[in-house]
């Protein structure tokens, strides 16, 4: 029998390998939907969905190795980022989905959690006032019209699964829908500030840099209680805590 791996788990989901399947497991089911739905649209390379029996959602593994992973020097090649920002135009050049995503909260939403958020960080002593203060100004950048798009909506560099120079799959499509392009962008290069010019490359198309800085900061700001209040470690070495410094 194949040896069975946890390969994350919280009080909302849980993931497990056994040999090359994954089983998802989500008490939200409507996320589960979502994710079914999006890698059926989606025009990139995806995971093959083997069967679906809630909770319970299995899908094979893809070839290759991610990306990178958040505060990991990355070992993929420009053209392997590059051609990560090619997949990520084609998903957002495809037709809409039929649903918002994580990335398309409205901006007034968006601006009260970041406002409560930055209020948690500073009156729970977990963040300097000036540092939460900065990135909170560098943020504001982001809180701007935008045209919708088909966003994956968690794109984290993990997510993202190449071989060589190319890209062989995008996993984790629970917060897809229609969102900020540029959400996206930011995801994928957050932490990896040193290869956001070989994404934009790949992308094609200009791209307000400052925008996605800015997404840098408010995505790291969001997060920072969600991370801690389920395990993960915001603190580690060039993760979201870094992130934020980098704006000082």
């Amino acid at each position: 029998m194949d040896e069975v791996k946890m390969v994350v788990a919280h009080s909302e989901r849980a993931t497990l390998r056994v040999g090359d399947v994954f089983l998802k497991v989500d008490a939200d089911q409507a996320r589960v939907e979502v994710e079914v739905e999006a890698m059926a649209l989606a025009p990139v390379p995806t995971p093959k969905v083997l069967w679906h029996k809630p909770p319970v959602l299995a899908i094979a593994a893809v070839p290759g190795t991610a990306l990178g992973r958040l505060g990991e020097p990355s070992t993929a090649s420009p053209a392997a980022w590059a051609a990560a920002g090619a997949a990520v135009r084609r998903l957002h050049d495809a037709p809409l989905p039929p649903r918002p995503g994580q990335a398309g909260r409205g901006l007034g939403e968006l601006a009260a959690d970041l406002d409560g958020e930055c209020e948690w960080l500073v009156t729970n002593g977990v963040l300097p006032a000036d540092l939460v203060t900065r990135n909170r100004q560098v943020a504001e950048a982001a809180l701007r019209p935008w045209t919708p798009v088909f966003t994956h909506g968690d794109l984290q560099i993990d997510h993202a699964f190449v071989d060589g120079d190319g890209i062989t799959g995008i996993i984790d499509w629970s917060e897809a829908g229609q969102g900020d392009a540029l959400y996206d962008l930011a995801t994928l290069t957050l932490g990896h500030e040193e290869h956001l010019g070989d994404v934009v490359a790949g992308y094609g198309t200009d791209v307000d840099l400052d925008v996605i800085r800015a997404w840098w900061s408010l995505r790291s700001l969001l997060n920072v209680r969600w991370l801690v209040e389920h395990g993960f470690d915001p603190f580690a070495p060039g993760c979201e805590i870094d992130v934020l410094r980098s704006r000082l």
